[in-house]
């Protein structure tokens, strides 16, 4: 049973969904890390839910540092966060009809039987929240380096963002942004298909266009650890991801080889490439350029339309209509997780090819 990832920067998730509490460990995180809470809070409130676009389960995501801080700097030491479940409901969750699409079925394969299944347990996506916490810590460190992170929602249920332009203007700007689109006037016009979605008691789901911007070139390696294969690995661990690609992505089918290729150019006394197809890789390797991938998000599973299922406890077939409080969509409260998880995995590997202090002041203050 792993529920650790990392190489250098290591984080360990741990809860569930209706238990008392969750939480997350990051190990290998440098000393002397500004933690600023109010920051924190920010990107756990673009997680939280709001509106007729959410579920209606508010939590508050009081979280608190119980190791690993101290006077307002991490240690060294592992950091553990801690943040609580208060708004649960149990009633609406039962174990003797597996739910279409979501976990129930694989979980009672993987624990016996013995898995927590209210609202999900360990595979929900409230789980989310501690990885939220700590990205949060790691994403402003980041920025201190100026490698900045950013998601926009690209394409909803048929509507379309606008592209990227200013690349550093829309991270910032979408950061800000409870509903992370570039314009928002296809971000109403996405809001009212999910709105549209809920009152059929259906869902939608959508892809998240991400850029990181600012790495150096040099960042991983040329197999197993390569930077689409960390990053991918880390951002299907979000519940709800079914797809990931970098770049033109699947769209290199459609080309040749003249097209495909970025050509090369100095500009400012450095190398660069005139296009950015390869999204800011090659062979693995990060190549300077901004690191672009886009996540797919598939609708959410829990709707409220009658579904087949099964019993599986008597093995018959059995008819299911979800009741509780569900999310007609997730991807607008996804864009703050996929931010974070790039976020953690980046610096795993900074601090793999430039050492443990990367990311603090620490070392370069001589302390």
């Amino acid at each position: 049973m792993k529920n650790t990832f990392g190489n250098h920067l290591c984080v360990t998730l741990f809860g569930e969904s209706h238990g008392s509490c969750i939480g997350a460990v990051l190990d290998g995180i440098a000393p002397g890390i500004e933690i600023d809470e109010a920051y924190i809070r920010a990107r756990l409130a673009q997680r939280r839910p709001t509106g007729a676009i959410s579920t209606a389960r508010r939590e508050q995501d009081d979280f608190s540092i119980v190791s690993g801080v101290f006077e307002g700097k991490t240690t060294g030491a592992p950091l553990c966060i801690l943040i609580p479940n208060a708004d649960t409901n149990s009633k609406s969750y039962q174990k003797d009809i597996l739910r279409p699409g979501h976990a129930d079925f694989t979980a009672a394969c993987k624990y016996h039987g013995y898995q927590d299944y209210r609202g999900g347990g360990h595979f929900s996506g409230r789980l989310t929240a501690p990885l939220v916490a700590l990205g949060a810590i790691v994403q402003l460190a980041l920025e201190q380096k100026g490698i900045l992170i950013g998601s926009h929602i690209s394409t909803l249920a048929g509507v379309r963002d606008a592209e990227f332009s200013d690349l550093e203007a829309g991270i910032r700007a979408l950061n800000t942004k409870a509903f992370p689109t570039l314009c928002d006037e296809a971000g109403e016009n996405m809001k009212e298909q999910i709105r549209l979605a809920a009152q059929a008691g259906d869902s939608v789901g959508g892809i998240l266009e991400s850029v990181i911007l600012g790495l150096p070139a040099g960042l991983g390696e040329p197999w197993f650890d390569t930077v689409e294969g960390l990053l991918s690995h880390a951002l299907f661990s979000i519940p709800a991801v079914k797809g990931v690609e970098f770049g033109a992505g699947f769209g290199f089918a459609d080309l040749r080889g003249s097209q495909a290729n970025d050509a090369f150019c100095i500009e400012d006394g450095r190398i660069r490439t005139v296009t950015n197809r390869n999204g800011g890789i090659n062979g693995g390797i990060t190549n300077g350029m901004p690191v672009l991938f886009r996540t797919v998000i598939k609708p959410t599973p829990s709707i409220f339309l009658e579904q087949d299922s099964v019993n599986p406890v008597t093995m018959e077939p059995q008819r299911l209509q979800i009741q509780g409080r569900h999310d007609p969509a997730i991807i607008h409260r996804a864009r703050v997780v996929v931010d974070s998880v790039a976020a953690l995995c980046i610096a795993d590997l900074l601090v793999g090819r430039f050492g443990t202090d990367y990311l603090s002041s620490a070392s370069a203050a001589g302390n």
